[in-house]
C-alpha cells in the first residue's frame, strides 16, 4: 500500500507507564515457610520438580525459595527467577563476589571488594540490575552473606580485618560497608525498585572479636530492608553438638539490637544426620518451638536442604529426608499454621 504524502496519521499512543512492582508484605503474625533445596554445586540448578518433590515429601508449599548467583558467572539468573516467581514463591538471592572455582578458606579474588570500589565491575553491577528490574517482581537479595566470618573471600577478615583506621573505625568492616553501600546505590540507580536487600550475618562472629561484631558491618537502616541470620546446628561428624539455644540466641539477639524495628528471618538453618552424636529429629521440632516463642521479630526462615560430601570422604546430610525419624519430625513442624507458606503482595 502506498500512502500520499498529504494524507496525516493518527498519532501513536503513549506508551503505558510501567507497572509499579507489587510490595511483598512482612506478615503480622506467623512467619514465611523457605527453603533451599539443594539446587547443585553452585546453588543455581532451579528446577521445578526439585521445588514440588520437596513440597510433597515435607506436606507444606514454600513461599520463599534461595538461590545463589556468584560474580563469576557473570549473568542475572533469570531463568531461575522466573520458575520461583511462577510457583508464586518469591525468590532470595545470594548474591556473591566469587570467583570460580567458588571455594572457601581463600584469600580474595578477582572480585575484590576494593575492585568493586574502583569501579571496575559497574557494567556487570548495571546489566545485573537491569535485568532485575526486567524481572519486574520483588525479589530478595542477600549482598556478600556471613561477612563476620573467615570462610568468604569478602569477609571482613580478609579485608583489613581489625587494622585500625581511627576514631574506633576497622578495614575490615569498613572497606564491606563501602562495597555493599556501592552496589546498593548503583542497583538503585538502574531503577531496580523491586529489590529487597537482606544483612545476612553468620550467627557467631568469627574471630570472636569486639572489631568483627555483626552491627560493625551494618550499612545503615537505608540499606536494608530485612535482617538475615545463618544459624546451624552440627553440620560436619567433628561437630559438637550444638543445642538449638546455643545456635539461635546470641546471634538473633545480637543482630536485633541492630535495629528494633526491621523484621527479622533466618536466612540459612539446619542440621545435619549425626546420630552417634545427637537426635537431629527431636532438635529439628526443638528448633522449631524455638522460633515460634523465643523470637518474637521471626518473619520467615528458610531450611537449608543439602548433603554434601567432605574432603576426608564423609558426608553431611542436612537434607530434612535424611532419615524417616528427621523427616517425620520436619513434616510434623511444617504443618504448624505458624508457617505462611505463599508470598503476600499489597
Amino acid at each position: 500500500m502506498v500512502l500520499l504524502a498529504s494524507c496525516s496519521r493518527p498519532a501513536s499512543p503513549p506508551p503505558a507507564p510501567p507497572a509499579q512492582p507489587k510490595q511483598f508484605q512482612v506478615p503480622v503474625t506467623g512467619a514465611y515457610n523457605g527453603g533451599y533445596l539443594d539446587f547443585g554445586d553452585h546453588e543455581d540448578d532451579v528446577t521445578l520438580e526439585g521445588i514440588e518433590s520437596f513440597e510433597q515429601e515435607t506436606g507444606r508449599s514454600l513461599a520463599i525459595i534461595a538461590s545463589s548467583s556468584y560474580w563469576g558467572e557473570q549473568r542475572f539468573p533469570r531463568r531461575n527467577m522466573d520458575i520461583i516467581s511462577r510457583h508464586g514463591a518469591i525468590p532470595l538471592v545470594y548474591w556473591s563476589p566469587w570467583d570460580r572455582p567458588y571455594q572457601q578458606d581463600r584469600p580474595p579474588d578477582q572480585f575484590s571488594l576494593q575492585s568493586i570500589l574502583d569501579g571496575k565491575w559497574d557494567a556487570y553491577i548495571d546489566q545485573w540490575a537491569d535485568s532485575a528490574k526486567a524481572f519486574g517482581h520483588p525479589m530478595l537479595v542477600a549482598w556478600g552473606i556471613e561477612m563476620n566470618g573467615t570462610w568468604f573471600p569478602w569477609s571482613g577478615y580478609r579485608n583489613g580485618a581489625d587494622q585500625p583506621l581511627g576514631n574506633g573505625l576497622f578495614a575490615g568492616p569498613e572497606t564491606y560497608k563501602k562495597a555493599y553501600r556501592y552496589v546498593v546505590d548503583r542497583v538503585r540507580a538502574r531503577g531496580a525498585k523491586n529489590i529487597l536487600w537482606v544483612f545476612h550475618v553468620n550467627n557467631q562472629n568469627a574471630p570472636p572479636d569486639p572489631w568483627n561484631s555483626m552491627a560493625a558491618y551494618y550499612p545503615g537502616d537505608d540499606y536494608v530492608d530485612w535482617l538475615g541470620l545463618s544459624a546451624y546446628g552440627a553440620q560436619f561428624p567433628s561437630d559438637p553438638w550444638f543445642t538449638v539455644e546455643s545456635t539461635f540466641q546470641q546471634g538473633y539477639n545480637e543482630l536485633a539490637a541492630i535495629n528494633p524495628a526491621k523484621p527479622i528471618m533466618l536466612a540459612e538453618w539446619g542440621i545435619g544426620e549425626f546420630p552417634t552424636v545427637g537426635p537431629k529429629d527431636q532438635w529439628i521440632v526443638d528448633a522449631v518451638e524455638y522460633m515460634k516463642t523465643r523470637m518474637p521479630r521471626l518473619k520467615a526462615a528458610v531450611v537449608w536442604n543439602e548433603r554434601w560430601e567432605n574432603g576426608d570422604g564423609s558426608y553431611s546430610n542436612l537434607r530434612v529426608t535424611s532419615s524417616p525419624k528427621s523427616l517425620e519430625a520436619f513434616r510434623k513442624v511444617s504443618a504448624d499454621p505458624f508457617w505462611i507458606d505463599h508470598a503476600i503482595y499489597k
